[in-house]
C-alpha cells in the first residue's frame, strides 16, 4: 500500500494519486485529488466522473457458453459436481483482459477427474486471464469435458432473456462489462485569501483488468470525447456550406506521405511507438483504438480509405495525425501540405 501527503496548491490545477493497493488478484483500490478547485467544480467533475467511471469504461467478458446434447440450463452433467446454471454463474466471474473488440471464440477441453479453473480457458491472442484460480466445474469421473465460448468486450451490462438458449444450443451469460467495481468522490472545502476552495477525492474499485489510475484516464478520455461535438458544432456546420469541396485529401498525397515514413522504418521502432505518445486529440484517439490501431506501425499500414471507413472520422483528422507526426519525427511534408487546402 503507497500512501503520501496531499499537497494543497494555490496556483496550478494538479492530480495526484495518493493511495494505491492491492487486496487481491481482482480487487485494486486508488484514491486520487485534485486542487485546487473553485466552490461547486468538485461536485460538478466528481459526479460526472463517477458516473462514466461505473457506466463508460469497457470490459471484456464472456457472453456465451455451448455445451453437448444440454437439453436445458439447469440440465446436470454425468461426471460433473456442478450443474449446467452453476457453470455459468462460475463462467460470469471469470475476469479477462483484453482491447480486442467483437466476439471472440474460446474453449475449454479438459479430461477429468479434477477441477476446471480458469486457467484450463483457451484464449485468442491479446487476452489474458486476471485470475487463474477462479473455479468453473469440479470433475469427479473420468470424462472428457467441453465448453464452447464467446467472449467479447463491451460496456455496461447485458442480462440473459429468453429464450434461454440460442438455436445452436448455447446459452447466454450474465455479462457485466463493467471493470470498475466501485466509484466514489468526496469534497473537502478550506478557505484561501477569503475565497472558499475546494480539494476533489475520488476513489476507484476495479476488478483488475486495469488498474485504477488507467480506468481514471479511460474515463476522462471518454468524458471528453462526449463533449468534442459540442465544440465542433458550429465549425463543422461552415465547413459544410463553404468547403464542401475543399476537404479532399488526394489518394497519391496520402501515400506519398506513408511511402515517405515508411522508408525511414530501420530508423524508427514503429512498434514500439503507442498511439497514446502520439498527443491526439481524444475523438481521434478514440476513434483508432476501437479500430485494433495501438502502435504507429499499425497506424502506417491503413491506406487513406480505410481510415475513412472508421465511424466517425473525419478527412481533417488525417491531417491532424500527420501534422503530429511530422512534429514528433521530423519528417518534411510540407511541400505535400501546400497542394492540400484546408481551413
Amino acid at each position: 500500500m503507497v500512501r503520501e501527503k496531499i499537497p494543497v496548491s494555490t496556483r496550478t490545477l494538479q492530480w495526484k494519486c495518493v493511495e494505491s493497493r492491492v487486496d487481491s488478484k481482482r480487487l485494486y483500490y486508488g484514491r486520487f485529488v485534485l486542487s485546487p478547485l473553485m466552490k461547486g467544480q468538485a461536485d460538478t467533475i466528481g459526479i460526472a466522473m463517477r458516473r462514466v467511471l461505473l457506466g463508460e469504461i469497457e470490459g471484456t467478458y464472456i457472453t456465451r457458453a455451448k455445451f453437448e446434447n444440454i437439453p436445458h440450463e439447469y440440465s446436470t452433467i454425468v461426471g460433473v459436481q456442478e450443474s449446467v446454471h452453476e457453470i455459468l454463474m462460475n463462467l460470469k466471474e471469470v475476469v479477462l483482459r483484453s482491447n480486442l473488440y467483437g466476439i471472440h471464440d474460446a474453449s475449454i477441453c479438459v479430461k477429468g477427474p479434477g477441477y476446471v479453473t480458469a486457467q484450463d480457458i483457451i484464449l485468442p491472442p491479446s487476452v489474458e486471464i486476471i485470475d487463474n484460480t477462479q473455479n468453473i466445474a469440479n470433475l469427479t469421473e473420468t470424462i472428457d469435458f467441453y465448453i464452447g465460448l464467446k467472449i467479447e468486450r463491451n460496456r455496461g451490462y447485458r442480462i440473459k432473456t429468453s429464450p434461454n438458449h440460442f438455436q445452436d444450443g448455447s446459452y447466454p451469460v450474465d455479462s457485466v462489462f463493467m471493470p470498475v467495481r466501485n466509484a466514489n468522490h468526496s469534497i473537502h472545502s478550506y478557505r484561501n485569501d477569503n475565497e472558499t476552495q475546494e480539494i476533489l477525492f475520488l476513489e476507484i474499485w476495479t476488478n483488475g483488468s486495469l488498474t485504477p489510475k488507467e480506468a481514471l484516464n479511460e474515463a476522462s478520455r471518454n468524458l471528453i470525447d462526449l463533449f468534442i461535438p459540442f465544440l465542433h458544432a458550429e465549425e463543422e456546420n461552415l465547413h459544410l456550406k463553404n468547403n464542401q469541396q475543399k476537404n479532399t485529401l488526394p489518394f497519391f498525397i496520402f501515400q506519398n506521405r506513408l511511402d515517405h515514413i515508411r522508408k525511414n522504418k530501420k530508423e524508427i521502432a514503429l512498434q514500439y511507438i503507442f498511439i497514446d505518445q502520439l498527443e491526439l486529440n481524444p475523438r481521434i484517439y478514440n476513434c483508432l483504438k476501437r479500430s485494433n490501431i495501438h502502435t504507429l506501425l499499425d497506424l502506417l499500414d491503413k491506406s487513406k480509405e480505410d481510415l475513412m471507413k472508421i465511424e466517425h472520422f473525419r478527412i481533417e483528422d488525417i491531417k491532424h495525425i500527420f501534422d503530429i507526426i511530422d512534429k514528433h519525427f521530423a519528417m518534411d511534408f510540407q511541400y505535400l501540405e501546400q497542394s492540400i487546402h484546408f481551413k
